[in-house]
């Protein structure tokens, strides 16, 4: 990777992917350098992503989706990227969509610019438990959120180097990122994406998901009103 001659990549963490993220890689380059962070894979999900045209950057042991970008963000700081666009390793976002984030930032530079899903579109467990996090954040930090767990974005420098303080390893270190946002005054921008689910059986439990989901909307708030990370 040259930092000379690059200024945004993808950056794709990814856990026990190896039948899927060759593909996804391989439709990614076709836009962006990529960068797989193997966040303590038992299969063979580095071995794939090298053979697709990705540089892997493997971390031991398994240590959560957060953990697994902050080391993406720092790898991509080192070589001196601007932005990253993130994006899951099992297909659910079509990387055909990147020019989609690149547009947004070159129309107007800023630090986040999130993919919007269609939440019609979800199987109904997953809809009613974004539409009441949506919800729930939106009150908590007094400003319409309308998605705020798509992994699907584009990550400013500023912002990827104010998240390399967080500890966060769940869901709420996305979310963190938007209410740094707040709290900096950093415009946030949402791009349309497409929702794109398989077979798989989610293990969602909605009662569960809403009490979590509540005491991260409240550590939001706290920070967006000027806490720290």
């Amino acid at each position: 990777m040259d930092p000379a001659a690059v200024q945004v990549i993808a950056l794709i963490p990814a856990h026990d992917e190896a039948p899927r993220i060759g593909a996804v890689v391989r439709a990614t380059v076709a836009h962006l350098p990529v960068l797989v962070v193997d966040d303590g894979s038992t299969d063979a999900t580095s071995a794939e992503a090298d053979a697709a045209g990705a540089l892997v950057l493997r971390q031991e042991p398994n240590q959560g989706k957060g953990a697994a970008l902050r080391a993406g963000f720092a790898r991509a700081m080192a070589d001196g990227i601007l932005a990253v666009v993130t994006l899951d390793g099992d297909g659910q976002h079509d990387p055909a969509e990147l020019p989609r984030f690149l547009a947004a930032e070159g129309a107007q530079p800023g630090e986040l610019v999130i993919g919007r899903r269609d939440f019609g579109r979800m199987p109904i467990v997953r809809r009613l438990s974004n539409i009441a996090g949506t919800v729930a954040l939106s009150a908590a930090v007094g400003r319409w959120i309308p998605d705020n767990q798509s992994g699907y974005r584009l990550i400013g420098r500023r912002l990827m180097a104010a998240m390399l303080e967080s500890r966060d390893d769940g869901f709420a270190f996305e979310v963190e990122m938007i209410a740094v946002c707040l709290r900096e005054g950093w415009p946030i921008r949402w791009v349309p994406i497409s929702t794109i689910y398989g077979d798989e059986r989610s293990h969602i439990r909605p009662l569960h998901h809403l009490r979590d989901f509540l005491a991260v909307a409240r550590r939001a708030r706290r920070i967006a009103r000027g806490g720290p990370v």
